[in-house]
């Protein structure tokens, strides 16, 4: 498992030579929010579609 400097390195590398600082602070962001949603699928567990579109239409069905 890579470090998390090893993560953002290897992040930075896949990126344009002329990306920006905010080109790079948006990708770690994301990449964090996305490696956090796993972990907590991991844990929590998921959802079916069914089980989404249920709780859903209790929002939407006014």
């Amino acid at each position: 498992m890579k470090t998390a400097k090893e993560e953002a390195r290897s992040l930075i590398d896949r990126l344009p030579d002329d990306c920006t600082l905010e080109d790079i602070q948006y990708h770690l962001y994301v990449a964090e929010k996305m490696q956090r949603g796993i972990e907590r699928a991991q844990t929590e567990g998921t959802l079916t579609q069914d089980d989404v579109e249920r709780k859903f239409s209790k929002w939407t069905s006014k």
